[in-house]
């Protein structure tokens, strides 16, 4: 067993949030435990959704960044260069990285509890994520937006609103890439998924950090986890682009408000 190096924790005045390549800064909450540098030997350290090295990835830690650790959790065993262990740093995007790379002080890190509740359910039917409306169904400021938006933070799980059949996995920009941030110069949904309801019923989610996590003919439960939120496409920061339609194929013509859908089902979406 490698030893654990000590690492000297930084001022108060340094702890603005992890450097983490592909996500945003992210302000440093009153609950940090530790600090810590990641120790590669050269390479960036992945960073993931979950515990595990076959957890979707979310971003990458160069080597030699000042991390900001809220708990730990055990996970899968990782053979590093600081050292060997179970257990997987949670920082303050929510993201996790292995502490088997992470040089910092010994020190009493929290046990992680969830950091989010599951959106709400009603029968068949749940709401994709918890979180406010920004902005609504073709309002009159925007007529032609064919969905809502609901400002969830990047790489919260998209959840499927009900069961059904993949039946679409698209990258749509007008120029570029969705694996990059997006924004307003540009068109396009970014990463986005389509899912087939009995009824016919297609939901479409949109704007999701990278390429979904499921393909197309995949059968999905409801709250099956169908992508990360992000902010790829014509977007100018991280939410869930949320659409309703009434047929297949999904078009503009057969949009309906998630709104009114969603209430009629018991779920309020506001």
């Amino acid at each position: 067993m490698k030893r654990r190096h000590t690492f000297a924790l930084l001022t108060a005045g340094t702890l603005a949030g992890t450097a983490i390549a592909g996500a945003p800064a992210v302000a440093a909450p009153s609950n940090i435990a530790a600090t810590g540098q990641v120790v590669t030997g050269g390479t960036a350290l992945n960073a993931r959704s979950g515990p595990s090295a076959s957890s979707p990835k979310t971003g990458t830690v160069p080597n030699g960044t000042t991390v900001s650790i809220v708990c730990r959790t055990a996970g899968q065993f990782i053979s590093g260069t600081v050292t060997n262990t179970g257990y997987w740093d949670r920082l303050t995007d929510n993201t996790y990285i292995s502490d088997a790379y992470v040089q910092r002080a010994v020190t009493d890190i929290p046990k992680c509890t969830a950091t989010t509740s599951l959106p709400a359910v009603s029968g068949a039917w749940m709401l994709p994520v918890t979180a406010g409306l920004v902005s609504g169904f073709r309002t009159v400021q925007r007529p032609a937006h064919d969905g809502v938006d609901l400002g969830a933070a990047r790489n919260t799980p998209i959840r499927a609103a009900s069961a059904g059949t993949v039946i679409r996995v698209v990258c749509n920009v007008s120029r570029g890439s969705c694996d990059v941030d997006g924004n307003r110069t540009i068109s396009g949904c970014g990463w986005y998924a389509e899912v087939q309801h009995p009824g016919n019923v297609v939901t479409r989610y949109c704007h999701m950090v990278r390429r979904p996590s499921v393909t197309v003919g995949q059968t999905v439960a409801r709250g099956s986890i169908l992508g990360y939120v992000g902010t790829s496409g014509s977007s100018s920061g991280p939410h869930l682009h949320f659409e309703v339609h009434a047929s297949v194929p999904a078009t503009r013509e057969n949009a309906i408000s998630p709104i009114a859908f969603m209430k009629a089902r018991g779920l309020t979406i506001g």
